[in-house]
């Protein structure tokens, strides 16, 4: 009884101090900021509170705008494992209800088999007519209880298809989220090292060619250094969304960590390839960063691009190694810029790693 008491007041002075933040912030008392609150109270989710505590000391509040970043950066894919539990123990459960049924259905199948055992041997030694009738007329109740239960049994293994069917679905949608950066909307690293597998095997298997972009957002650290990591997770909201629009069909993006950005192009050869990144490149130049708090103009967000296409006896390793070494040569180089390896600054790039 003490402990359940403890718990008790323990959760009440969480939802205390939720409810004292949003009361002392003047913000609306909805679902979301409450949950935000409550966790930030807890102080399990040590990022999250880091980046409330960085933010109120820069501004003194959180806009609807830094409330909603937050929680779908720090809060929503945490549900992700919740959700997956649930939809297990919904299946587990309907598993269970079918199993019910068919012992019950087995349990019925064997009380008609033995019916029709003893009316064979009861016919056997029948004297009369009405003897006869009697035995008919008990199975005839036999086979329509047996009719009975076999419909009842294939109606609710119809119900129970369709709601694993439905469940499937469900687990379907959580995979995908499990492959999504939340923050960006692109497949996050765990996506991404799945589909350079693949596309490596594939491509080396059809002669193929394939290339491979490799980002990274210059100066990145000075917008969290300056503005906060609120105005950073807007900046990478910014690359992603540019390259969604620049991107189509069979190409595959990636965050592939911190600020870093991965392209796949198949059946794409290095002279489209650096197309392609330029246009990237381009078009994350070409927006306007304002940061959503104040509605200040923060100036345009650049990036570096490395860019590698798969050689003959290359695996997934060497692809990556490539691009990654001419994103460094164009990092070195003066930034906002592409460099593949063909490029005399990939060349020294190589030579000063080995040396």
């Amino acid at each position: 009884m003490v402990k359940v008491l403890d718990e008790h007041e323990r959760t009440m002075a969480f939802a205390e101090v939720a409810l004292g933040q949003i009361r002392s912030l003047r913000q609306t008392a909805i679902p979301r900021n409450y949950e935000i609150w409550y966790v930030y109270a807890t102080g399990y989710n040590a990022p999250l509170n880091k980046i409330i505590n960085e933010t109120l000391a820069r501004h003194g509040k959180l806009t609807e705008g830094d409330l909603e970043q937050i929680y779908e950066t720090y809060l929503s894919h945490i549900k992700t494992t919740d959700r997956i539990d649930k939809v297990g123990a919904r299946v587990i459960g309907e598993i269970d209800d079918v199993m019910t049924v068919l012992s019950e259905a087995l349990g019925m199948t064997g009380y008609y088999d033995a019916s029709l055992s003893g009316a064979t041997e009861k016919l056997s030694s029948a004297k009369s007519r009405d003897q006869i009738k009697s035995i008919v007329e008990t199975l005839l109740r036999s086979t329509s209880e047996m009719r009975e239960t076999n419909k009842a049994l294939e109606d609710r293994l119809t119900l129970s298809k369709n709601e694993i069917s439905n469940l499937q679905q469900s687990l379907e949608a959580i995979r995908a989220e499990s492959l999504t950066d939340p923050l960006t909307g692109l497949g996050n690293r765990k996506y991404f090292d799945r589909m350079i597998g693949m596309a490596v095997q594939s491509a080396l298997a059809s002669g193929e060619p394939l290339s491979l972009l490799l980002f990274d957002i210059d100066h990145f650290k000075s917008f969290n250094d300056s503005y906060g990591h609120l105005t950073g997770d807007q900046v990478l909201r910014l690359v992603g969304l540019s390259m969604k629009q620049t991107i189509k069909g069979q190409d595959i993006t990636a965050r592939y960590g911190g600020e870093e950005f991965a392209v796949l192009l198949p059946n794409t050869a290095l002279r489209q390839a650096l197309t392609v990144a330029d246009h990237i490149r381009r078009a994350v130049m070409a927006k306007e960063l304002k940061k959503k708090s104040t509605g200040e103009i923060l100036g345009r967000v650049t990036i570096s691009v490395g860019v590698s296409m798969l050689k003959p006896g290359d695996d997934t390793e060497a692809l990556i190694e490539r691009a990654d070494a001419c994103l460094y040569a164009a990092k070195r180089n003066g930034r906002n810029r592409v460099i593949c390896e063909v490029d005399p600054e990939f060349a020294v790039e190589s030579h000063s790693r080995v040396a």
